[in-house]
């Protein structure tokens, strides 16, 4: 039987996070894309704590197209990243290709003074 696209997307996710861990000096910036939403988690995996998450289904309601958002989610975990004193980090893509909100959001982490 043919795997799903979500399954495929799974497998890739598990290939990538065999090869790539967050510490607490060099946390791991984890992305999960939905149709309408992009959800981030920063992580400590040798604790197994998220230190930091995000996403754009906040209150304050962020206006502008998708990748606009993502944008926008970067650069509010940039700013909470540096405020708590870390500027490097581990990007995990989590399985989506790299383009469009996953790149835009990679773009802001990057701009916004955060090396990876």
């Amino acid at each position: 039987m043919k795997p799903t696209k979500r399954e495929k997307r799974i497998q890739r996710h598990r290939r990538v996070r065999a090869k790539i861990e967050g510490t607490k000096a060099v946390p791991r910036v984890s992305v999960f894309r939905s149709n309408r939403h992009i959800f981030v988690q920063v992580i400590d995996d040798a604790s197994s704590k998220t230190l930091i998450s995000s996403h754009d289904v906040s209150k304050n309601k962020i206006k502008g197209t998708k990748s606009e958002k993502a944008a926008t989610v970067g650069a509010r975990v940039a700013e909470k990243l540096k405020a708590s004193g870390i500027t490097k980090i581990v990007f995990d893509r989590g399985g989506f290709k790299y383009h469009g909100r996953v790149k835009a959001l990679a773009d802001a982490l990057r701009k916004n003074g955060l090396e990876f």
